[in-house]
C-alpha cells in the first residue's frame, strides 16, 4: 500500500459522505460476510472490529456446516446476525462445460433445491433463534430464476447476492463491494481499486440514497490488508454526520412477512 493510494480512498469516500451531509442526507451502508461455520481468530477478528465500530453484520451461515459453538459465541454478539448460505456451499454446476460455480444454478432440480433450503432453514432457526433472519445468500452469488420465484416455499423471505439486482426478486439486499482479488492469491483489492468501488456506488446514491451500500467480505480469506481495510472504512463512517449504518434488521422483511417473488 503507498500513501498516495491511502490518501485518494480516504479523500474520495470523505468528499462523498459530505455532499450528503451538506444536504442533510445521509448515505447508507451494510455490511455482509460470508462462509461462516465455526468460531475461528478471524470471525473474532471480525466481529472485534464489528463491537469497535458498532458496524452489525451480517453472517452467511453454511447450514449443513453450522456448528453449535458458533451458535453459541453468536448468542453473545449484538453486533452479529445470521443470513442463510445456500445449504453446503457445494458446485452443482459443470465447470467442464465452461459454467460458472453455483449449488442453486440452472442444473438443481428446484423441487430438490427448495427441499434443502427448508432444512437449512429450519437448522438455522433452531441454532440461532431470532439471531436468524430467513434471507437467502446463494453460494456464489449465483441463483437461478426457477429457484428464486420459490424461496417463500423454503421460509426464506429475502435475497442478498453481487452487485445488481436479481430481476426476479422484489425484495433484495445487495453487496456491492467485494475487498477480495479472487483470481490474484485472494489478497486485498487495494485503496485505489476499493475508492473507484465506493466512487461508483455513492455516485449512484445520490439519485437514490436509500439503497444501501453493501460491503461484501470474508472473514476465512482475509489477508493482513482486508482488516486493516476494514479498520479504515469504519473509522470514516462512524460518525460522519454524512453516513450511516442501519441495523439489518431494519433492511430485510420482518420474520413472518414474507415478501412475494
Amino acid at each position: 500500500m503507498s500513501r498516495a493510494e491511502l490518501r485518494f480512498f480516504r479523500d474520495t469516500l470523505q468528499a462523498h459522505l459530505d455532499w450528503f451531509a451538506e444536504r442533510g442526507l445521509k448515505a447508507r451502508f451494510w455490511w455482509r460476510d460470508d462462509d461462516a461455520a465455526a468460531p475461528t481468530p478471524e470471525l473474532e477478528r471480525l466481529l472485534e472490529i464489528a463491537r469497535k465500530f458498532d458496524a452489525q453484520v451480517a453472517l452467511a451461515v453454511i447450514p449443513s456446516a453450522a456448528t453449535p459453538e458458533l451458535a453459541d459465541k453468536l448468542k453473545r454478539e449484538p453486533q452479529a446476525v445470521v443470513f442463510q448460505h445456500g445449504f453446503q456451499h457445494q458446485n452443482h454446476q459443470r465447470k467442464d462445460r465452461g459454467e460458472k460455480a453455483a449449488e442453486l444454478g440452472t442444473r438443481r432440480n428446484p423441487d430438490e433445491a427448495i427441499a434443502e433450503l427448508r432444512q437449512g432453514h429450519d437448522i438455522l432457526g433452531r441454532l440461532f433463534g431470532d439471531k436468524f433472519l430467513p434471507t437467502l445468500v446463494p453460494p456464489w452469488n449465483r441463483i437461478a430464476p426457477a429457484i428464486v420465484r420459490r424461496l417463500p416455499e423454503a421460509g426464506l423471505s429475502g435475497l442478498s447476492t453481487f452487485t445488481w439486482m436479481h430481476p426476479y426478486s422484489r425484495h433484495q439486499l445487495q453487496s456491492h463491494v467485494d475487498i477480495i482479488k479472487w483470481k490474484k492469491g485472494r489478497s486485498f483489492i487495494g485503496y485505489h481499486c476499493a475508492a473507484l468501488r465506493y466512487d461508483l456506488q455513492l455516485t449512484r446514491r445520490r439519485n437514490e440514497p436509500s439503497e444501501p451500500v453493501g460491503l461484501l467480505t470474508h472473514h476465512l480469506d482475509h489477508d493482513e490488508a482486508c482488516f486493516e481495510f476494514l479498520m479504515e472504512l469504519f473509522s470514516i463512517i462512524q460518525g460522519h454526520p454524512g453516513a450511516e449504518i442501519p441495523p439489518v434488521r431494519e433492511l430485510v422483511p420482518p420474520i413472518g412477512k414474507t415478501l412475494p417473488y
